[in-house]
């Protein structure tokens, strides 16, 4: 289930394997001949590895940990496809460790004792230590990664959690801070090319793919060498078939059902790059926000949720420094509802772009969690009686709504020197306008309404 340096989740080859409920315990070897194509290009060694290093190079965290020769608790964070369960392995090797695998998603913690008993079993009979590998440990509860605790502490095993998702918050505190984080990267173009030929000149017998076909697969994969090596095998059999020489852009388009870009919803891919789509609009880079923003709708993203997220920076970052953003972006949902993919989501790239030209203001944004946050530590302060309504005679006859004074009725329409704020409570000002778009209009208006104040009530 897990990923890999271009290694696929498929079980490895052992010499000898058996289970402890839904443990899996190995000795890893080599693999068979006709073993898939990943299989075959597992890395033996750290050397081998390509990508990762920023942990696997000279000096790096996790080569100095494979040259200590003294294992430690780690959780391994990263996109699907980099090598969390490759390197979980090559421990396993490089400390003669046995190896057990739990998998977060068949696994409860029946399998979690059942499997402890196999690490106390194999450590009293040939005294050697047990890597506990737990592949997307995010999937366990609180309870059953509570379980592995003594285990860890005790020593019995030494625990590698893999998990696509921020451990900080998916993995309780507890285990978390028994083990070092290590974040893993997708691997680059560079590395993707050299996973490329490497496999194209060993195992495919040297298949020959023009400059466009190697791109488009490379684009395809995104950064997954597993989903690269995958693709490759799927390529290499059909073109064997079709007697195809060489592999053109073509081909590959006609071979491979285009998969969406790799991110789940709800998980960190995702919403790093919703991040990355607000910030660009709050930059004003509309070329940036809308590479983010089509980034997204290739990834599956919901064009309806993004057009949510389009109305709140409207509100957040534009806000009263050009209203229009606001009224701009709820007309591109209406319009994506009204017609559906594609043509609505044009409609929401025009919203994007016209919010990152937009004047940019905050104000709006900030007054209201400023007024939040004041009221949630505030009193419940009484309506002044003269704002109150007085719909009854006993109501005006207690004073409700007296001498309140009608704006209207007022010259200019603005009853200056009016206070409208609890009784007691200072004068304060919370809406700071900018000096941006239309809000420095509105600023210029307030200061002169302020003024007017002071002058009424002789400040």
């Amino acid at each position: 289930m897990s990923d890999l340096f271009g290694i696929p989740d498929e079980p490895a080859p052992v010499r000898r394997a058996a289970t402890a409920g839904g443990a899996e315990v190995r000795t890893l070897a080599s693999p068979p001949a006709n073993a898939p194509l990943a299989e075959l290009l597992r890395p033996k060694t750290p050397d081998e590895v390509i990508g990762q290093q920023h942990l696997l190079g000279p000096g790096k965290p996790l080569r100095l940990a494979f040259e200590s020769g003294i294992p430690h608790s780690m959780i391994l964070w990263g996109p699907p496809g980099v090598g969390k369960t490759t390197l979980a392995r090559l421990m396993a090797t490089a400390f003669d460790a046995e190896f057990i695998a739990l998998s977060a998603v068949f696994s409860g913690v029946k399998d979690i004792r059942e499997a402890m008993q196999r690490a106390e079993a194999v450590n009293a009979s040939t005294g050697r230590r047990t890597i506990l590998f737990v592949d997307e440990v995010h999937r366990f509860n609180k309870a059953q990664q509570d379980a592995f605790l003594p285990y860890v502490e005790s020593g019995l095993v030494t625990f590698i959690g893999a998990t696509t998702e921020n451990p900080s918050f998916e993995v309780n505190s507890a285990l978390l801070s028994r083990a070092s984080v290590y974040v893993l990267q997708s691997l680059n173009e560079d590395e993707m090319v050299a996973l490329f030929e490497r496999a194209r000149s060993g195992a495919l017998n040297g298949l020959v793919f023009d400059e466009d076909a190697r791109a488009r697969l490379i684009g395809f994969a995104d950064g997954d060498a597993r989903k690269l090596l995958n693709l490759l095998e799927q390529l290499n059999t059909a073109a064997r078939t079709a007697k195809v020489d060489p592999v053109t852009a073509a081909f590959v388009d006609s071979t491979l059902s285009r998969n969406l870009r790799r991110f789940d919803k709800g998980g960190d891919a995702f919403y790093d790059q919703i991040s990355a789509l607000h910030k660009s609009v709050r930059g004003s880079n509309p070329d940036a926000a809308l590479y983010w923003f089509v980034r997204m709708l290739d990834g599956g993203a919901d064009p309806l949720y993004l057009g949510r997220r389009i109305v709140r920076m409207a509100i957040e970052d534009i806000g009263l420094a050009d209203p229009r953003g606001l009224e701009i972006s709820l007309q591109a949902c209406q319009t994506y509802e009204r017609l559906g993919s594609p043509e609505g989501e044009l409609a929401l790239a025009q919203a994007v772009i016209f919010l990152a030209c937009a004047a940019k203001s905050n104000a709006v944004y900030m007054a209201y969690n400023e007024v939040r946050r004041f009221i949630a530590d505030d009193g419940s302060r009484p309506v002044p009686l003269h704002l109150r309504n007085a719909p009854t005679r006993l109501m005006k006859n207690m004073g409700f709504g007296a001498e309140y004074r009608y704006a209207h009725d007022e010259e200019g329409g603005y009853a200056a020197g009016e206070r409208y704020l609890p009784d007691g409570m200072k004068d304060v000002q919370w809406y700071r306008p900018t000096d941006r778009g239309m809000e420095a209009k509105i600023a210029e208006k307030l200061n002169w309404l302020r003024e007017q104040d002071r002058k009424a009530r002789g400040d």
